[in-house]
């Protein structure tokens, strides 16, 4: 039997990859529906936030097999929804619970199947506290919890003033916030363009690039941290400005001496730390775009030109 979405009984949606590649090998297919076993649960998805980690553990074999993904695998990581099943054993949980998390690259799908005490390979969930709206919910594991591993390397208080590479990308949007809740002055960088913006989030914009170490000395201050959320030329203006190597930390590069931080290594309650701040007003998480799930790739494109100011989310369902 056929019903008035298109899909036959026992069965459900998942954007999933045949081969390795850019936004054009996605593929919004019908699946046999998972269900929950013993000790799990399923999520009905109805928002998947994008990250920049999504494409690129799935642009080549080799990437993906640093994630343990072999093909034919589904895409994104970042989910929120309604919990619909409920395995035996199973306690933490009910039925129409709303819950956010993580599971490694098959979130974007109508369904996702969780361990209740899982990590992120097997799929983890958290209780979505009232205040917090599913799109925005769908945006803070990855990018929440990378922040708050970052800050808890750097031990942020109001002594500090930071340099913060890549300030308006996803990560950015957190860090920024929960280093000045922390008490620390914020400068981050971006493009002219994101100057407004990055004032939005209460950072101190400069124009990265060429001459960014003169750029930051001349808005003046001692700067005694830095975080480099793109590549490595934050750093090497940090250590010109005289901060210590211990004080500076990366996430996507790689410089020796330099601690580099995970999400998963977050503190276990740092997420849900997050959710309350963004439930009180305290973080805001701008929303970019929104797509449908049918312009899957139309989203992936906007998210992977790096140029988008906040979250890119895909809506699967109609929003609580």
């Amino acid at each position: 039997m056929q019903h008035d979405n298109g899909l036959r009984d026992g069965a459900s949606r998942a954007v999933r990859l045949e081969s390795f590649g850019g936004p054009d090998v996605l593929e919004l297919q019908e699946v046999p529906e998972p269900h929950a076993g013993d000790g799990q649960i399923r999520v009905r998805v109805t928002a998947a936030g994008l990250n920049p980690m999504d494409w690129l553990m799935t642009a080549d074999a080799e990437a993906a097999a640093r994630f343990g993904l072999t093909l034919p695998v589904g895409f994104g990581t970042d989910f929120a929804g309604v919990v619909d099943q409920v395995g035996a054993g199973t306690s933490d949980y009910v039925v129409g619970d709303r819950v956010f998390g993580a599971a490694l690259s098959r979130a974007v799908a109508d369904h996702v199947v969780l361990d209740a005490d899982g990590h992120i390979a097997s799929g983890i969930a958290h209780h979505t506290p009232d205040g917090v709206d599913d799109r925005t919910a769908a945006t803070l594991s990855i990018a929440g919890s990378t922040a708050a591993a970052a800050l808890d390397v750097l031990d942020l208080g109001p002594d500090d003033t930071v340099l913060l590479g890549g300030a308006g990308g996803g990560v950015g949007v957190f860090a920024v916030q929960l280093a000045r809740i922390a008490g620390a002055r914020v400068v981050g960088t971006g493009s002219p363009s994101s100057a407004e913006y990055l004032r939005s989030l209460g950072a101190e914009p400069v124009a990265y690039g060429e001459g960014l170490t003169d750029r930051v000395r001349a808005i003046g201050g001692t700067f005694t941290a830095a975080l480099d959320l793109h590549g490595t030329d934050t750093v090497q203006a940090a250590r010109e400005l005289g901060v210590p190597d211990g004080r500076i930390c990366t996430i996507a590069g790689q410089v020796d001496g330099v601690p580099a931080a995970n999400g998963a290594n977050a503190g276990p309650e740092a997420l849900a730390n997050i959710a309350r701040l963004v439930a009180a007003g305290r973080v805001r998480v701008p929303i970019a775009a929104t797509f449908p799930v049918e312009d899957i790739r139309a989203a992936v494109e906007l998210q992977a030109a790096r140029h988008v100011r906040g979250k890119v989310v895909i809506d699967l369902c109609p929003q609580p």
